[in-house]
């Protein structure tokens, strides 16, 4: 077995489409790395991959819009294609087993959210876990 994962941000919004009678959520996720090369300078790569993941769990459709990041974990597809002006291409895309939400622009979020399906309940587990480390220890006290 081949496992690829994945943190980056979404490019765009998400799209819920039904293959054969079963749902797939499509998205694409954009991962940026930062380095120097050999003169020192500051450059980045961006790295686009495509990712189909085949779930009846399609609730977590409208939580994958554009800039939000997310963890990915899968097995790694590479699709080859002749462009319009007859060049080979390639794209790299993931078969998505695991999908978990980690933020987004502007977000003060430090990694909670969905995880796998984005099931509320597990939102509300990773809420309630982060507010009780802030609960006042007086209140706790039995006298």
């Amino acid at each position: 077995m081949i496992k690829m994962q994945v943190i980056g941000n979404l490019g765009k919004d998400c799209v819920v489409n039904t293959v054969n009678g079963k749902n797939v959520i499509n998205f694409t996720v954009a991962h940026t790395e930062k380095y120097k090369d050999s003169q020192g300078n500051n450059q980045e790569k961006t790295t686009w991959v495509d990712c189909a993941y085949w779930t009846d769990r399609t609730a977590l459709a409208p939580y994958l819009q554009k800039g939000k990041q997310v963890f990915v974990e899968g097995a790694p597809e590479v699709r080859s294609f002749t462009r319009n002006d007859g060049t080979a291409g390639a794209s790299l895309s993931v078969r998505v087993r695991e999908v978990q939400l980690l933020g987004g622009k502007g977000e003060n979020t430090v990694g909670g959210g969905y995880q796998e399906a984005g099931s509320p309940a597990r939102q509300q587990e990773s809420q309630a876990s982060a507010t009780a480390g802030m609960v006042d220890i007086a209140d706790d006290l039995p006298f």
